[in-house]
């Protein structure tokens, strides 16, 4: 047996090295599966941490582990030490890929931990959206620090790159200069983006109107933000936007949103109606929250008189469906009990103007 492993060592100076490799492998491998294994029976205990540690970290120590494992065992193979040193390198260099995906992997499950405790599907979300705000952009702050990190760490492997380095620190002032002056406007955005994660001019699903447009805040990204349009088009806007011109921002205290809905009706309307009935749809619907509701004759001509409906909704999309729905409900009420109300032109008539329509309706049912 030694007779034939002696052979093979003889035969091939690469074997010990590919046994080394699959060793490696297997070991990945079992430690994936126990890894999951692990995850999975201890799902019971709190399942939503262990299921993002399960969505997040599947593949990440499948290549950390075992390169940790070749990085040990290369040095127990009988080669140069030139090689050595290079395949250690190289070897280093996967490691620090590797492990800056699990940082990267593991940032993503706290980012789901907190959204599980911050959640903006309820009614009063002020606080979750808030919240939401600085863990995305904190998040994104860390994704940055760990690739330059990960990059440092890999340039620092190679002794050319190492005194290049050293070249620029020598010149670092002059260097930071020229620097700070070709990135103003990436540093610009990057510190607008601070600026807005922690003072909070707006939130993750802020109901905004930007450039003549309404919508909600859908991305807050390092340098840019997306406002989701109500007709779902994405308007895209510097960072730096929000901290330099002025916006609408509907829900910037409470997502609670007052909506309104106009009615232009004769004089001849009695209100009492409109208003029993105003209070009968907004009682009839889950759309209202219960909070606000005003019935008010806000202006009049000479022709029409102006009334405004005031309701409460928990959000801005709710608040547009009950305002519609409020709108189609009064207008058919109106059409179907006092259709005389709705607006109408008034006209005085002289007596010869009366005569000439008088004959002419005479003349059109003798017609007839």
């Amino acid at each position: 047996m030694n007779q034939n492993i002696e052979s093979l060592l003889q035969l091939s100076p690469w074997f010990p090295a590919a046994v080394i490799v699959l060793l490696a492998i297997i070991i990945g491998v079992m430690a994936r599966f126990l890894l999951l294994f692990g995850i999975r029976y201890y799902q019971r205990r709190d399942k939503a941490l262990f299921k993002a540690l399960e969505n997040h970290l599947k593949g990440s120590f499948f290549l950390f582990i075992p390169l940790v494992f070749i990085h040990i065992g290369v040095g127990y193979l009988e080669l140069t030490d030139a090689l050595i040193r290079s395949i250690r390198q190289w070897t280093d260099v996967l490691i620090i890929v590797s492990m800056a995906s699990i940082l990267l992997r593991l940032a993503s499950v706290v980012q789901d931990l907190l959204f599980i405790r911050y959640d903006i599907s309820q009614a009063d979300n002020l606080k979750a959206r808030k919240a939401r705000t600085q863990i995305i952009y904190v998040k994104k702050i860390a994704i940055v620090i760990i690739i330059l990190l990960a990059a440092a760490l890999i340039l620092i492997n190679f002794a050319s790159v190492r005194k290049f380095g050293a070249t620029i620190l020598t010149g670092a002032g002059v260097a930071g200069i020229i620097i700070g002056i070709a990135l103003q406007k990436s540093l610009a955005n990057l510190f607008a983006g601070i600026q807005i994660a922690f003072t909070q001019p707006i939130k993750i699903d802020d109901a905004v109107v930007v450039e003549n447009e309404w919508g909600w805040i859908e991305e807050i990204n390092l340098t840019y933000v997306v406002v989701r349009i109500w007709d779902l088009r994405r308007l895209v806007l510097p960072i730096t936007y929000f901290t330099e011109n002025a916006f609408q921002n509907w829900t910037r205290n409470s997502a609670q949103i007052l909506g309104s809905v106009f009615l232009y009706l004769d004089y001849s309307m009695p209100l009492q109606p409109l208003r029993e009935h105003f209070e009968k749809i907004l009682d009839a619907t889950e759309l209202w929250d219960r909070q606000t509701q005003v019935l008010q004759v806000t202006d009049s001509t000479d022709k029409i008189m102006t009334i405004r409906l005031l309701m409460t909704a928990k959000n801005s999309p709710t608040a547009w469906d009950l305002r519609c729905y409020v709108r189609e409900q009064m207008i058919a009420f109106i059409q179907q009990n006092y259709p005389q109300s709705l607006p109408k032109v008034r006209a005085t008539l002289t007596e010869s103007e009366q005569r000439i329509i008088q004959h002419e309706i005479a003349a059109h049912s003798s017609h007839e």
